[in-house]
C-alpha cells in the first residue's frame, strides 16, 4: 500500500509508529516536543523584509544570474 491510498489519520497513525521503533517511546516524544505552532502573522512580517518587484525586475536578476544579461 502506498501513503497515496493513506488517510491523513493512517500516515499519522503510522508515522508515529515508525518514530516508536526507530527512537523509542521518550525519543519520540522528544521529537514531537520540538514542534510548536508559530506566532505572528508571517504574510505582512514578510513584506517588510521582501520587497515587491515586478516581474521585468524578477526576470533581469533571474537572467543576471544565470549570467545571460549582458551588464
Amino acid at each position: 500500500m502506498t501513503t497515496v491510498s493513506l488517510t491523513l489519520s493512517e500516515i499519522r497513525v503510522r508515522g508515529f509508529e515508525a518514530l516508536l521503533r526507530e527512537l523509542g517511546a521518550a525519543g519520540a516524544i522528544r521529537f514531537i516536543q520540538q514542534y510548536e505552532s508559530g506566532r505572528g502573522d508571517y504574510t505582512r512580517d514578510r513584506r517588510s523584509w521582501l520587497h515587491e518587484k515586478s516581474v521585468r525586475e524578477l526576470g533581469e536578476a533571474i537572467r543576471k544570474q544565470d549570467g545571460t544579461v549582458n551588464e
